[in-house]
């Protein structure tokens, strides 16, 4: 059955984004609407999926990784405004009983991301 993940790494110190605080967004015609909001565990990981088989459907969204709060809360000295603030990732699910794993790797001045397995 489908299902959305993510996963966070801090590549600066070489670990998970434990604490990082991550928002969930459908887009829609009518804007985006704001499905799920949490905090990543000590794994850098939701504690369960994003979107679990009965709410996986078909259509565009969004993810928000909010970066520099949780570099400042790491004790890393952030310019003012920071280089990257909100990482904005929008994607798409063409496939709702596709499995659709979104990490992110991130430093206070870089990130990648890729659709994992």
């Amino acid at each position: 059955m489908g299902h959305l993940s993510t996963h966070v790494l801090d590549t600066a110190h070489g670990c998970p984004a434990a604490g990082m605080k991550v928002t969930l967004q459908r887009l829609d015609a009518g804007g985006a609407v704001t499905l799920k909001s949490l905090a990543l565990n000590h794994d850098g990981r939701a504690d369960g999926p994003l979107l679990d088989a009965q709410t996986m459907a078909v259509g565009r969204y969004r993810l928000l990784f909010e970066v520099a709060p949780y570099f400042r809360a790491r004790g890393v000295a952030m310019p003012e405004p920071p280089f990257i603030d909100v990482v904005q990732l929008d994607f798409g699910i063409a496939d709702a009983a596709g499995h659709y794993h979104v990490p992110l790797l991130v430093s206070p001045y870089s990130y990648s991301t890729y659709r994992g397995s």
